[in-house]
């Protein structure tokens, strides 16, 4: 289940960057379809972390399981940055706070998931 939370996440970052390419092109159209299948991949990526973290859950060791659910937290913070930014960039506003929040949810997403939780 890893791999495919890992694959999922890493798909969503260049549907992520080819939307946000398109929407600065003024390409509405193509961006609005790729933007689209992004959702459908948060799904995805929403139904593997969630397995994931009831696999942590079900032992219920409590700091490892503490940190399972804030890196899920951390997780669907992402998601919702990544969704401010391509919402402002298609309304031509300025995005600066919703890519720090990006930077600081992606930053804990990956402390959390490759140095302190086994996978």
């Amino acid at each position: 289940m890893t791999h495919m939370h890992i694959t999922s996440w890493v798909l969503a970052l260049i549907l992520f960057i080819v939307a946000l390419i398109m929407y600065k092109q003024g390409k509405g159209k193509p961006a609005k379809i790729v933007h689209m299948i992004l959702r459908l991949d948060y799904l995805f990526i929403l139904y593997t972390g969630g397995s994931l973290i009831t696999g942590y859950l079900t032992n219920f060791t409590m700091p490892l399981s503490a940190e399972a659910i804030v890196k899920g937290l951390a997780g669907i913070w992402v998601i919702a940055a990544m969704e401010m930014i391509l919402v402002k960039q298609k309304k031509a506003k300025p995005a600066t706070g919703a890519w720090i929040q990006l930077l600081i949810a992606v930053a804990l997403t990956l402390i959390l998931g490759f140095w302190r939780l086994p996978l």
